[in-house]
């Protein structure tokens, strides 16, 4: 493990950067479903079935691991609410916007059912 300020990061990933709070409104306006609610990145999943919603909550689990960066995840039957924030910064850094990204990338595909729009 790398040492930065005294606290520990997988080897090879780098010291989060803290983000300014235009670079901030920029990023949530990149990730569409994705909201800034009390200072942290949040989105709320809604899935067919539970098993589905547990299928992506263990998706997220491995793919945050590889990251060396883990949400905060609350599982209501089908719905999965995530949110980001770098607990060591106790801020929004890079490595939030970058895993939500990749969450959205690489999981959030057929299984997730399509937000209804407001009536």
């Amino acid at each position: 493990m790398a040492e930065a300020l005294g606290r520990c990061y997988p080897d090879g990933v780098a010291e989060p950067r803290i983000f300014t709070e235009s670079e901030i409104r920029e990023g949530v306006a990149a990730l569409p479903g994705w909201e800034l609610r009390d200072g942290r990145l949040r989105k709320q999943y809604t899935f067919r079935t539970f098993l589905r919603a547990m299928a992506f909550v263990n998706s997220v689990a491995y793919l945050s691991e590889g990251a060396g960066h883990h949400p905060d995840i609350t599982i209501n039957y089908n719905k999965v609410t995530l949110r980001l924030i770098t607990h060591t910064e106790k801020a929004l850094t890079n490595r939030d916007f970058e895993l939500a990204g990749a969450i959205d990338e690489k999981l959030a595909s057929k299984l997730v059912i399509e937000p209804e729009p407001p009536a």
